[in-house]
């Protein structure tokens, strides 16, 4: 329910603005009685009479609710299908088809993905669009951060460390408070975009400040604590207060110059004052605020801030670790939910970044806490989470229809009692990396400043001049998606259709559209033939005879092998391609044939390979986790 009626708060602005004194709302014992502001305690698992089908605690969860509504879940999905879900969930890339037919244990792979750095550029790009991540500004001149990819590299390397989630937060909130040298996670907080020319550069730090305090705030903690800028927030027991006193804490490590991009946080001497800001206006500060936190999440004791050893002012030092006190309710809750929603599509509390009285309730609270209780038990080691997921029964049903399938979604439509595993469309990301692997590209350059890829030259004439000079060396080309350069006034065509962000603010969730769009870049795009030709190039090395040529194309799109009826459809697709191909010029022709094209085979019997290459590309079945 609301704490405040709507207009008692504009009466509350609008005496502010007079210039009498802000009277802050206190904190009431049922503003703490809200699900999410209650503290994390491990809930005793659900007892169950008959149970041969539990892996591990949270599939025990999962049945006791679809016990309750009279359901079971399905089958296990088969072997080759977990074993390409895996890899996409946890590397993003497509398994080797000598991977889904190898003898080794399903949690044995499971490990070795968690080892391979493929994992943490895939966990980065998650963590990417939480971040705003772009190596831009944005705006009109969209001027370029020359060393915001480090950022990016950092963040990829500490997944594939597997640093700890606690240090992760402190690193990117204070790292300079505790490790001198060391700025550069900082790169988060000042991620956004950002406006180095404005005339006023009072209000240009003054947005900064107060983006940053709002992405902090969803991000870690799951709260909209942006929604009190300007008032009260008018839902949540967040005063505007509770805004500034948070804000106060980064205000000492942000500093502006005209026409520089800003970088990392950086204190430079005595903290200045700070002071709430009338109507969230620039240039309008009201009282004097104390740095602190949000207090409806706090304990009765105030947060302690220390001078650091490095001289800084100990504030966010102070923050990070206030955020990763096990007594904290809502940061290990907000990031199980996240890690959940990688791999189900949907997260236990829908709305990621939300955990306040206008977001969703968890489907399944009492798994939620587990998960978060394990989290902190683990000492915030995030892979154990992952494998804890991935392992279990729930994550390894099936998503084929059968009769239990059609029973179990006629009774629970939407899947919120995870009665089968979601089919889930991949990201363009995700997609770019399933072509390159198919197409034979195997070895992945890590690190470095982002590339640039040819673009259409339709998209390019949108930008200034020289704002995307194509890459000259063509291996980067090829590189992961995670290295493509990130401009914030343009995404990479393929990304942009398979709804990649903006970075303009924090994306908790992506989008799941179904476009005209995306058909016609899959289909029609230089990318997609240039892959599609090189597959074909690439399998021609090793088979020549059509019928093993159509096997290793869909195994290594699909991941398994194709049925006899599929075989029999792509054998007439030859014939008639080779046929239609007679009556083609030459010229056309050149442009699909495979590249390089081998020695022996004329252009006219070697365009029906890339084609059909890239009718395997258009599959639903390469789109698409199952």
């Amino acid at each position: 329910m609301m704490r405040v009626c709507i207009p008692l708060i504009f009466m509350l602005v609008s005496a502010l603005a007079k210039g009498q004194k802000y009277q802050e709302l206190p904190i009431l014992k049922e503003d703490r009685e809200h699900w999410s502001f209650v503290p994390i305690e491990r809930p005793e698992l659900p007892e169950l009479k008959e149970d041969g089908w539990s892996n591990n605690p949270i599939d025990i969860f999962i049945l006791a609710k679809l016990k309750r509504a009279g359901l079971q879940p399905l089958t296990k999905a088969s072997h080759a299908a977990l074993v390409r879900r895996a890899y996409l969930d946890l590397t993003g890339l497509l398994p080797d088809y000598r991977e889904v037919t190898a003898d080794k244990q399903y949690e044995q792979l499971v490990d070795e993905l968690l080892s391979s750095p493929r994992f943490g550029e895939r966990q980065a790009q998650f963590w990417l669009d939480l971040a705003r991540f772009a190596e831009t500004d944005g705006f009109e001149h969209d001027k370029v951060r020359a060393d915001a990819w480090q950022y990016r590299d950092w963040v990829i390397d500490a997944f594939n460390r597997n640093l700890p989630y606690d240090e992760f937060i402190r690193k990117q909130l204070a790292a300079d408070e505790f490790e001198e040298d060391e700025r550069i996670a900082t790169m988060f907080c000042l991620s956004g975009p950002d406006m180095p020319d404005i005339n006023s550069q009072n209000e240009r730090r003054h947005s900064l400040l107060n983006e940053m305090t709002s992405t902090v705030g969803a991000v870690f903690m799951g709260l909209q604590v942006g929604c009190a800028q300007c008032h009260d927030h008018k839902f949540d027991p967040i005063s505007q207060a509770d805004f500034y006193r948070m804000r106060a804490i980064f205000q000492p490590a942000v500093h502006v110059v005209k026409n520089q991009s800003v970088r990392e946080l950086r204190e430079q001497g005595e903290p200045s004052k700070a002071y709430l800001m009338v109507r969230g206006d620039f240039d309008k500060p009201g009282p004097e605020i104390k740095p602190g936190v949000i207090r409806v999440v706090a304990t009765d004791d105030p947060i302690e801030i220390q001078k650091s050893k490095s001289g800084t002012s100990g504030r966010r030092l102070a923050l990070a670790n206030w955020m990763t006190d096990k007594r904290n309710p809502l940061t290990a809750r907000v990031m199980v939910n996240r890690i959940w929603q990688q791999h189900f599509g949907t997260g236990l509390v829908s709305t990621l970044s939300d955990f306040g009285i206008m977001g969703t309730s968890p489907t399944h609270p009492e798994l939620l806490d587990w998960l978060a209780a394990e989290l902190q038990y683990q000492n915030w080691d995030l892979k154990a989470i992952h494998r804890l997921i991935v392992t279990s029964a729930t994550y390894m049903q099936a998503s084929e229809e059968d009769e239990i399938y059609r029973k179990n979604k006629l009774a629970d439509p939407d899947n919120v009692l995870l009665s089968r595993f979601p089919r889930q469309r991949l990201d363009g990301e995700a997609i770019r990396d399933a072509m390159l692997v198919a197409a034979g590209f195997r070895e992945f350059e890590m690190k470095g400043p982002g590339v640039r890829p040819p673009i259409q030259e339709e998209v390019s004439q949108t930008l200034l001049k020289n704002q995307w000079n194509v890459s000259p060396d063509e291996k980067d080309h090829y590189r992961r998606s995670i290295y493509i350069f990130a401009r914030r006034n343009l995404r990479y065509p393929l990304f942009e259709a398979f709804d990649r962000p903006d970075a303009n603010v924090s994306c908790p969730q992506r989008q799941k559209s179904t476009t005209a769009p995306q058909a016609l870049i899959l289909f029609n795009s230089k990318l997609s033939l240039d892959l599609a030709r090189r597959m074909a190039s690439d399998i021609l090395l090793t088979v020549r005879n059509d019928e093993e040529f159509i096997r290793e194309v869909l195994r290594r799109c699909w991941c398994r092998e194709p049925e006899p009826e599929v075989m029999e459809v792509a054998r007439a697709y030859f014939i008639k391609n080779r046929k239609s191909a007679q009556e083609i010029s030459l010229d056309q022709l050149e442009q699909v044939t495979p590249i390089p094209l081998p020695a022996d085979l004329s252009i006219r019997e070697a365009a029906v390979y890339s084609e059909f290459c890239l009718i395997a590309f258009n599959t639903l079945e390469f789109i698409i986790i199952q």
